[in-house]
């Protein structure tokens, strides 16, 4: 086998001051995009209209992004994942490390917190998504297209919570997927967080009990679940009122 000895070139400082000027170029459209949207709505705003906010010449936004649901679906990734860096949710160390730990009942309120955040930051832009897809094609496919890579990444949790031996005697990995998928949506958030105002450590409290009540079997909290000892099951919920929800038990998908 013949190995190279060429060593790669370093990026000169002109190629890292055009990366720079891309990234804040890319940076003030997505910012003015999520304005525009926010104050006039996906459909009535135009391209020409996030160029001008942004200060960025329309070809420009347009090498960018190449089209306004290029520059939607850049708002939306960058609001699901908190930053600009090119990695996928899936990848992110916080949801690989989620994907094995060892305790079920950890695992599930790991998700919820991890939910909690990202829907903190997803939901009026999420809004924005739903009301264009009743019109528009492009904004229906993206919402479609986040709906499926929820339900993968959510599936991934049931298959290990199944393979675990954890999920609740009769209960499938599939009717298991379908539970988290249904509880820990955007519209189960808003309805409770955005529309009854519940705050964000209510719903993480209420929901992290849920999940646990309804998929894992009552012996799983010997494994290392959050307070769990031997053979009973810890509720995270604890008996808390509605008005006067517990200690938060923190981290969603």
């Amino acid at each position: 086998m013949l190995v190279s000895n060429s060593v790669t070139p370093r990026p000169s400082p002109g190629h890292k001051r055009d990366q720079a000027r891309t990234r804040l170029a890319r940076a003030a459209v997505v910012e003015a995009a999520r304005s525009l949207f926010l104050e006039h709505g996906y459909g009535a705003t135009t391209v020409d209209a996030i160029s001008a906010r942004a200060d960025v010449p329309p070809a420009t936004v347009y090498r960018l992004f190449s089209s306004k649901r290029g520059i939607l679906k850049a708002l939306l990734d960058i609001s699901i994942v908190g930053d600009d860096e090119a990695v996928p949710m899936a990848e992110r160390q916080r949801v690989r490390s989620l994907l094995t730990d060892p305790s079920p009942e950890n695992k599930l309120r790991r998700l919820v917190e991890i939910a909690a955040q990202v829907n903190a930051r997803t939901a009026p832009i999420y809004r924005i998504l739903v009301s264009a897809a009743s019109s528009d094609p492009d904004a229906a496919a993206l919402l479609n297209e986040l709906a499926r890579q929820r339900q993968e990444g959510q599936g991934q949790i049931a298959r290990s919570l199944a393979r675990a031996g954890a999920l609740r005697p009769n209960l499938r990995e599939r009717e298991a997927a379908d539970v988290i998928h249904a509880l820990v949506s955007p519209e189960v958030y808003t309805l409770l967080v955005v529309h009854r105002q519940w705050s964000s450590q209510r719903w993480e409290q209420w929901l992290t009990g849920l999940l646990v009540d309804q998929l894992l079997a009552s012996d799983t909290s010997g494994t290392g679940g959050t307070g769990g000892t031997g053979g009973t099951r810890h509720r995270t919920t604890g008996d808390a009122s509605p008005s006067e929800p517990g200690p938060a038990d923190r981290r969603h998908w």
